[in-house]
């Protein structure tokens, strides 16, 4: 799910933030990087790769509030997919094998070279975000602490699967991926001046699209504090390197009411005046 506001040019580093703290305990700004500010991630450029914020750790956020604050006269645009249709939408076969893997998650892997533009490709930004080595193994198939949709876990900080070769992984990677990223499970945002953004990390990837050139463009993140996922066969997220502790608290999600999974095979957006 992402939604998305527009018309917020009253929004600061600060309304934002106390913005975001109604939907639960902002996290710090993230695990490694913390030179730009402790609650707060301005992020330049574009990380021009898909991926689940943060998905090394094993307390991924739940959500993600992004404003834009400089945006490039053409491009920047932010892409989301739904890892629940996508999910939904594998052949019986697939859905089998997604069931049985546990993915290695990491940030020292090759997420820091798809960081190539803005802030990213700055020596000392990479040498920051990789300081302090995290590894998580997540079940590839989780299932949503609130709603129990079952959603694939995904993305570029996937180093490996379990028990598999490297070239097996790769392979495998390559192939869920392009499940993920099929159009019909998009939601492309071009940005404008006020634009806030919501999304649930438990059941999306994004891409912010870096074809803007040598043009500024900056977002500010907050991140909200999430659960450690659970597989389908009750499974619990492993660490397997580094302590998550002082960057989020673990929440403990309450399952929604009455909640009655959507039938629909696509990520939807709403924007808000």
């Amino acid at each position: 799910m992402c939604v998305i506001f527009t018309g917020q040019h009253h929004l600061d580093d600060n309304s934002q933030y106390e913005f975001a703290s109604l939907l639960g305990t902002p996290t710090k700004a993230h695990p490694t990087v913390l030179s730009r500010g402790a609650d707060l991630l301005p992020i330049e450029g574009a990380a021009n790769s898909w991926h689940t914020d943060v998905s090394f750790v094993d307390r991924i956020p739940k959500f993600s509030v992004l404003r834009s604050t400089d945006r490039p006269a053409y491009g920047g645009a932010t892409i989301w997919a739904s890892t629940v249709a996508a999910y939904a939408g594998l052949p019986t076969p697939l859905r089998v094998l997604a069931d049985q893997l546990r993915g290695v998650h990491t940030n020292n892997y090759d997420y820091a070279e798809h960081l190539t533009t803005g802030v990213g490709s700055d020596p000392a930004y990479r040498a920051e975000f990789v300081q302090n080595a995290f590894q998580t193994e997540h079940p590839v198939v989780r299932v949503h602490p609130e709603t129990g949709e079952r959603a694939l876990t995904l993305g570029h900080f996937v180093k490996s699967f379990v028990g598999l070769k490297t070239s097996e992984s790769t392979d495998l990677l390559r192939l869920f991926q392009a499940r993920i990223e099929c159009p019909d499970n998009t939601f492309r945002w071009n940005w404008n001046d006020g634009d806030v953004a919501i999304w649930d990390n438990r059941s999306t990837q994004h891409y912010g699209v870096a074809d803007f050139g040598d043009q500024f463009r900056r977002v500010h993140r907050v991140t909200v504090a999430g659960d450690i996922p659970i597989g389908i066969h009750h499974d619990r997220s492993t660490i397997i390197e580094g302590d998550a502790t002082e960057y989020s608290v673990v929440e403990t999600p309450q399952p929604l009411v009455g909640w009655v999974p959507a039938s629909t095979a696509s990520i939807r957006g709403f924007a808000d005046e």
